[in-house]
């Protein structure tokens, strides 16, 4: 019946975008949907993180200059500004940060029925299969999880392995620190501190009962902690009940692959999902059982980086995706278009009050016309 009309989609804006960005890396994660938010044509209301205050007057300074101040606004301050602002109706919003602020944020544009992207975190499991490269796999592992000083929301947040290489992967990741950072960690130019004393006594509360076998020294007046390994935790020790963002790498003995897609399925869907094995079969048996955000096998982080790959949660890590082009779906209405003319009413009697067998008769007709009869079963 639609045959001969014009049938397409038109991309539209939404209207006025809020992002709000995080701490950990101020300036990407507000400019990435900034962009997308822009070529779909919205104007954005942009809210950098308050702990990064310097980061924050930089938008404020740099953004008026090149754009128009009254479609691009920015707005510093703290909890109190976010509060206010939240209370305001957009047409979309982009959060990046926790699941306990994404709840508020969710919360708040509930009340205008406004969509949202929430980009969250979790706690990103790293599976090593015994029979792979293991200084290969480790010293990717440390660069990824000590990056930032571990404050990276898709940084490998534990490891599971085979009981029979844990002692080996603290080897080799000892090694890779010293080739990356030198024998005094501390006085590297390329490790970075946590943000601010609050971050780190958290995670200082984080380490309550753990032995440390690798690291473990601090300096709260530097917000200093070493790239620091913990073995044999326990599933419910205090370490491995929230999200760690910062640099310490538990180890969990698993005895098999079953064991390790058991334990991720028993938990939360994290953000990003790692695994290292030689055996593309181990690889594709964890994509297949399991779920999270996006998964990078013998590497981490680097699905983050492929412009055409979505890039966001599911489940407690959040929601919706973008990156690329799909940074441009996010922010843009798929709105459905139909244009017809006015001329040829007598096809369209089919649709119309009466019905009687000939009409349905002859519908039939222009569907098995249009479908495939053998691949549909129909005869």
């Amino acid at each position: 019946m639609t045959l001969g009309d014009e049938v397409y989609i038109q991309r539209e804006p939404f209207g006025v975008v809020l992002i709000i960005g995080a701490w950990n890396y101020p300036f990407s994660l507000i400019i990435h949907p900034l962009v997308g938010a822009i070529a779909a044509g919205n104007a954005v209301v942009i809210k950098p993180s308050e702990i990064s205050e310097h980061t924050a007057k930089l938008f404020q300074e740099l953004i008026p200059q090149y754009l128009d101040k009254e479609l691009y606004p920015v707005i510093n301050g703290g909890v109190p500004e976010t509060t206010e602002v939240l209370k305001q109706r957009f047409d979309h919003i982009l959060y990046t940060g926790n699941s306990t602020v994404g709840r508020i944020i969710m919360e708040a544009a509930a009340k205008h029925l406004t969509p949202v992207t929430l980009e969250l975190g979790g706690k990103s499991p790293c599976y090593i299969d015994k029979n792979c490269d293991l200084d290969v796999a480790c010293r990717r592992i440390t660069w990824g999880k000590y990056m930032n000083c571990g404050q990276t929301c898709i940084a490998p947040d534990y490891i599971l392995c085979d009981p029979s290489i844990q002692d080996e992967i603290v080897k080799r990741v000892e090694k890779a620190l010293k080739d990356f950072y030198g024998d005094d960690v501390k006085k590297s130019p390329d490790y970075e501190r946590i943000v601010n004393q609050r971050h780190f006594k958290r995670i200082m509360g984080l380490l309550e009962g753990q032995k440390a076998v690798l690291g473990g020294d601090v300096d709260e007046a530097e917000c200093y902690i070493a790239p620091t390994i913990l073995t044999n935790v326990s599933p419910s020790a205090k370490v491995m009940q929230e999200e760690i963002f910062g640099p310490i790498l538990p180890i969990i003995p698993v005895k098999d692959l079953e064991e390790a897609i058991r334990f991720i399925n028993e938990r939360e869907k994290p953000l990003a999902l790692y695994v290292f094995a030689k055996d593309k079969k181990i690889i594709k048996r964890m994509i297949a059982e399991t779920s999270s955000g996006g998964v990078t096998a013998n590497d981490v982080l680097m699905h983050y980086s492929v412009p055409g790959l979505p890039f966001g949660g599911v489940g407690n890590s959040g929601m919706g995706a973008y990156h690329g082009r799909h940074s441009f779906e996010t922010f843009s209405h798929r709105r459905s278009c139909l244009v017809r003319s006015l001329a040829m009413e007598s096809v369209n009697k089919l649709r119309y009050p009466p019905a009687s067998q000939k009409k349905v008769d002859w519908m039939k007709t222009f569907v098995l016309a249009k479908l495939n009869r053998r691949k549909l079963g129909i005869f």
